[in-house]
């Protein structure tokens, strides 16, 4: 097996494959990836056991054959050489990697690819296609919100209705979901998908053009330039997000958001690291933020707002926030609710809160208040 190849346009594709390895043993085969040298291109397969990766470079191929490198040491010997075209030699189980011209070589250990592990095959199965800008903004707007711990909420929920496809990321205290028309779309079975292949196609995904996917039996496929991503997907029963999204709010004001996102970050200081709660007193025209006395200390702020009703106070997780300010892109951002008297005859938050921009229906974010 003999290739020559330019090294920036390999480190680029090895930086990918890199992402999708977890084990950095170089005891385990999946710490490896796999290269198949043919035609006048190199294959490169990378897999965690879940996620797979599949890609391949132009090269110039003077002898065809196929092996597995240690992906990690491959890329530092590649980063650390010159730019220009390199020589891959592979004899047995060792390659030499050396710039043509420059007197550098390297000889890295290999294993060989009979032990790495067969890929899931594409071929044959239905894509569809979407707007690669929508999905990175779905994905940007939603993974965030998901549950670590608990493996049905560990990954984002992706569905179909009608002419809308909907992306959901919730961990039971506050729900992010995000909406896109999906007219020539063909109807798919609902998927928990896992963030780590959503974070790497976020990565590596252009905003130009389109990408294709295709969710089959228990698995999904990712498709862009000459990228393909594939990835088991979390078996479980998703609850029914939209059942606590709250209809029909009668209460709402808004406020700047660099304003709000700013005074936050300056009040959490003094926020209780446990509770993460935040006081936010609203008037007609003022947003009063108020981090409680703790053993910290207490802080507050005012801004203004845009609101003319009785005056109430609700308690958030301030993350539950600041999260959703990150990725909505509007000046103004809106907090929806209902309210009714509690026994005190004082106005109480009824169930939820709706975040949203003030000018965008396809974004909202839900968090249940803090008593």
């Amino acid at each position: 097996m003999k290739f020559t190849f330019d090294r920036d346009a390999m480190i680029k594709v090895i930086s990918v494959a890199q992402e999708v390895i977890t084990n950095k043993s170089p005891i385990s085969i999946l710490s490896n990836i796999l290269l198949i040298a043919e035609n006048n291109k190199l294959i490169i397969r990378a897999t965690d056991s879940t996620l797979n990766f599949t890609t391949y470079v132009p090269v110039e191929v003077l002898e065809e054959g196929r092996t597995t490198v240690y992906c990690d040491k491959f890329l530092n010997i590649l980063t650390s050489l010159p730019s220009g075209d390199i020589e891959y030699i592979q004899d047995n189980i060792t390659a030499t990697i050396k710039p043509i011209n420059k007197r550098i070589k390297f000889q890295l250990k290999s294993q060989t690819s009979d032990k790495f592990p067969e890929l899931g095959s594409s071929e044959n199965v239905p894509f569809f296609e979407l707007s690669s800008k929508d999905f990175k903004e779905m994905i940007r707007n939603t993974t965030f919100a998901v549950d670590k711990d608990i493996i049905f909420l560990s990954g984002v929920n992706f569905s179909k209705e009608e002419d809308t496809i909907t992306m959901i990321g919730t961990n039971g205290k506050r729900l992010s979901c995000v909406t896109k028309s999906a007219i020539n779309v063909p109807d798919f079975q609902s998927a928990i998908i896992p963030v780590k292949i959503l974070n790497c196609v976020l990565k590596n995904l252009s905003d130009e053009g389109n990408l294709s996917i295709s969710v089959i039996d228990k698995s999904i496929f990712i498709k862009f330039a000459n990228f393909e991503f594939s990835s088991n997907l979390i078996d479980g029963q998703y609850p029914n997000c939209k059942r606590v999204i709250p209809q029909n709010l009668e209460s709402s004001f808004s406020v700047n958001k660099n304003d709000l996102e700013a005074a936050l970050k300056r009040i959490s200081i003094m926020a209780d690291s446990k509770l993460f709660k935040i006081l936010f007193k609203i008037s007609s025209g003022a947003l009063k933020l108020i981090a409680p006395e703790n053993n910290n200390g207490v802080a507050e702020e005012e801004i203004p707002c845009r609101y003319d009703g009785d005056n109430i106070t609700m308690g958030i997780n301030f993350t539950y926030v600041i999260e959703p300010l990150k990725v909505i892109d509007s000046e103004y951002v809106r907090f929806e609710f209902n309210t009714e008297e509690n026994v005190d005859n004082e106005l109480v938050i009824v169930k939820a809160i709706i975040i949203k921009a003030e000018n965008d229906c396809d974004y909202l974010h839900v968090v249940v208040p803090l008593k």
